[in-house]
């Protein structure tokens, strides 16, 4: 089965791999400060879905560390001088916060020669007309892509209510439509393994947006982990609940990729919680023998 993966997407872009730089914005999220209600989704940890990204410094402290945890990634594969990348805001709410400082903050990201793109993790109820017309001025000044990432996880209003979501799927598609009208390079995040959504829902969630319109750029697939620290981590400590095998999660993706467009740009396929926080499904703490595992199911399907 042939996929449209990211890297591949990225090095017929821009003609050379792009690595992506995990930012964080100093923003919060209207589920944990008050607003909608406290402590954020029940499977969200304390770093806000960004637990891997660079810590809150000034702008050019922590493009420095970002690079250079990379480096230390990859000893034989160093980036070159040449390398060029994505500034990811991955934590929290990356669209909640003053219209000013956030400008001042994305003009930086965007005026640095090896940043080719801007990509924002965010939630569809944060973006007012404001924030969408100061992204489209950054995007048109820089000439570079600025991608909006929507954490809608599954489209079924029950999982909405039991994650502590804070929106209906309404609010998701009025964003996306208004996002689409200014142009914008939308990325839909989806959680699969939630234990009280049957396979059939979960791959009816990716089949909605294998056929919304305007078409879906891209798509993140995301195995459920439970966290220690979270609200969904103290259920499962008090009464364990069943979570996604490796080969059930495989099968599962495997389906979910049969369901898109062939256009629509596969950005993961699976993620990786802190092991140190990861009570279940343990298997997934092992990332590389995961991602082997997953692209072999999908090479022979």
């Amino acid at each position: 089965m042939k996929i449209n993966m990211l890297s591949d997407y990225l090095k017929e872009t821009y003609g050379t791999k792009v690595y992506k730089l995990s930012l964080q914005s100093g923003c919060s999220c209207p589920n944990r400060d008050g607003t909608l209600s406290y402590g954020g989704c029940i499977f969200c940890s304390e770093g806000g879905s960004g637990d891997f990204a660079a810590p809150l410094l000034p702008l050019d402290e922590q493009l420095r560390l970002a690079k250079a945890r990379i480096s230390a990634k990859l000893p034989k594969h160093r980036p070159s001088k040449e390398a060029k990348y994505i500034a990811y805001f991955q934590s929290y709410t990356n669209t909640y916060g003053p219209v000013e400082r956030l400008e001042a903050l994305y003009r930086e990201a965007l005026m640095q020669p090896d940043i080719v793109a801007l990509s924002l993790g965010t939630r569809p109820d944060c973006l007012p007309e404001e924030m969408i017309s100061m992204l489209s001025r950054l995007r048109k000044e820089s000439g570079k892509e600025i991608w909006i990432e929507l954490g809608l996880q599954s489209i079924h209003e029950k999982t909405a209510a039991r994650i502590h979501r804070g929106y209906p799927l309404s609010v998701c598609q009025d964003a996306y439509q208004r996002l689409k009208a200014a142009d914008f390079t939308v990325i839909v995040h989806v959680i699969l393994g939630f234990p009280w959504e049957t396979r059939a829902e979960m791959l009816e969630t990716v089949r909605f947006l294998s056929t919304l319109q305007p078409a879906l750029d891209g798509i993140k697939l995301q195995l459920l982990h439970v966290l220690r620290g979270t609200e969904l981590g103290r259920l499962y400590e008090e009464a364990p609940f069943p979570t996604l095998t490796l080969e059930d999660y495989c099968s599962l993706v495997v389906d979910c990729l049969r369901l898109l467009p062939s256009d629509i740009v596969v950005h993961r396929i699976t993620g990786d919680g802190p092991k140190r926080l990861l009570l279940a499904p343990l298997w997934s703490a092992d990332k590389k023998h995961v991602l082997n595992t997953l692209t072999r199911a999908i090479r022979e399907a």
